[in-house]
């Protein structure tokens, strides 16, 4: 029996997870780590922390499974996006990786909107420039770090350098690349023109494959470092949100990946390179050949829920407190809830955005405060949902949705009714490595296609339909709550000064 490995190259540990040719796990190992923080607004982590992580979960994983190396058929890789990874000639690293969620570069972004021009660079890339991404990283470098920007020779994203190690190859998937903002998102290849503009050589950048691509091959090092046997190809695999959408079927246009974590996301497959004009959703390519996709953030999706939680009930369970409100009428009696508690990225990419109750009367109890929590949030993602189906995706058929926030059985239901759609559970909960092991299961042959693999692997676990009567509820209720971030955003920078 063929099995396949998936890689996860997390902010928080290195995860490999194995599966048979069924799509069944056989085994998964985490190994955790940190990052730093050596000056506010700064996040960073050392690479060596994810190969040592790699090497010891892949054995751990090998051991657990008692699995024969030689029967492993491939490796997919998958990881956060957007860190920069540079090295020299000599393939060191020439500083700590800076991390996605490092916010020191608005300045680089600036100069990149100056460089390029604002609506030229969405045009090209499908995004604005924002701190996260990988470009403005790297501008950042050469005016702050020049003694090490003089030595930089090559390129990576966390993933990437994961690859490096396992094959020595330079190699970038072009979902993960299309994160860099560095992409011409309809040729699928890097920019001439963004690169050129920002003095970026272009010997810098690896070479791009599609998800399930062959990228190279286990080296005699890395199989003495891990256990895996030498030649075992590894494939390109993607970042991690759209591998995650391959781990839970969303690889066709009207099936909607949503996942409530501590933030949300909502991603949308499409068939072509389809941009949001005001660069409001990220445009990146899918992992899947010939697709793409779009995909809104709300920062503070369950995360609203578990600081509501210790905060104002921590003597409770959250199923608990949420079981309480499930007698509360849809719509909160007119309560409101703004989910803005760490700022918001879609559709205000306001970093001084405030989360807030609107509408509190005596009549409301905790049981109202907490129903307004969960709409607020459906409410927030419903925002993306708005500008996928206004941005020419049309009909939005299923939402597949992961994460904690979903485990509850009121939360999907606000969900479904709130965003009119039906709303379903899967039987894979390992997310991103699922989708890098299905990846690699794909490029050794064993299914034709991502589509095939996604059919054969990935079941339908739980539904639910939204409810007509709370539909209408909940329309009042977000038209509402659109007109409440215009009304308050001036106050909130008010506040923020």
């Amino acid at each position: 029996m063929p099995y396949f490995l998936g890689i996860d190259v997390s902010t928080t540990a290195t995860k490999a997870l194995l599966i048979d040719s069924s799509g069944k796990v056989i085994a998964v190992h985490s190994t955790t780590y940190g990052f730093e923080t050596p000056h506010p607004l700064w996040s960073e982590q050392d690479p060596e922390l994810w190969w040592n992580g790699t090497q010891q979960s892949i054995r751990s994983v090998l051991e657990e499974s008692a699995v024969d190396p030689s029967e492993i058929f491939g490796v997919g890789l998958t990881g956060q996006m957007h860190g920069l990874v540079l090295l020299d000639a000599a393939q060191n690293v020439l500083r700590p990786a800076i991390l996605w969620n490092d916010q020191r570069t608005q300045a680089q972004c600036d100069e990149i909107h100056q460089r390029i021009g604002r609506e030229r660079f969405i045009q090209i890339s499908g995004n604005v420039a924002l701190t996260g991404f990988t470009a403005p990283k790297i501008l950042w470098v050469r005016e702050k770090e020049p003694e090490v920007y003089a030595r930089v020779t090559n390129v990576l994203l966390p993933k990437d350098f994961i690859r490096h190690r396992l094959t020595g190859e330079f190699a970038m998937d072009m979902a993960d690349g299309s994160g860099t903002v560095l992409m011409d998102l309809k040729q699928r290849n890097w920019s001439e023109e963004i690169l050129d503009g920002l003095e970026i050589p272009r010997s810098w950048m690896p070479r791009l494959y599609e998800g399930q691509e062959i990228t190279g091959r286990i080296t005699p090092e890395a199989a003495q470092a891990t256990g895996l046997k030498p030649g075992t190809p590894v494939m390109a695999g993607g970042g991690d949100q759209a591998a995650q959408a391959v781990g839970v079927g969303a690889v066709e246009p009207g099936i909607i990946g949503l996942t409530v974590g501590t933030s949300g996301v909502v991603f949308a497959t499409t068939p072509s390179a389809l941009i949001e004009p005001q660069g409001r959703l990220h445009a990146f390519c899918h992992a899947v050949p010939g697709r793409w996709h779009f995909m809104g953030v709300m920062l503070s999706a369950a995360g609203s829920l578990q600081w509501y939680h210790d905060t104002l009930a921590p003597e409770m369970s959250i199923a608990d407190l949420v079981r309480e409100s499930e007698d509360i009428p849809a719509g909160s009696d007119g309560l409101q809830f703004l989910p803005y508690l760490s700022g918001e990225r879609t559709p205000y990419p306001d970093p001084l955005a405030r989360g807030a109750f609107i509408g509190l009367t005596v009549r409301h109890k905790r049981a109202h405060m907490t129903r307004a929590v969960l709409e607020g949030v459906a409410y927030g993602l419903k925002d993306s949902f708005q500008l996928i189906q206004n941005s020419g995706l049309g009909q939005i058929n299923q939402v597949r949705a992961s994460g904690g926030g979903t485990k509850s059985r009121l939360w999907r239901q606000i969900l479904a009714s709130v965003l009119e759609a039906e709303l379903v559970t899967v039987n894979t909960t390992e997310g991103a490595a699922y989708g890098a092991a299905l990846l690699a299961g794909v490029g050794a042959g064993y299914w034709k296609d991502v589509d095939e693999a996604c059919k054969a692997a990935i079941k339908l676990t739980g539904k639910e339909e939204p409810q007509s009567a709370e539909m209408e509820q909940y329309r009042k209720g977000y038209e509402v709550y659109q007109k409440l971030y215009p009304a308050l955003k001036d106050t909130f920078k008010l506040m923020g000064d």
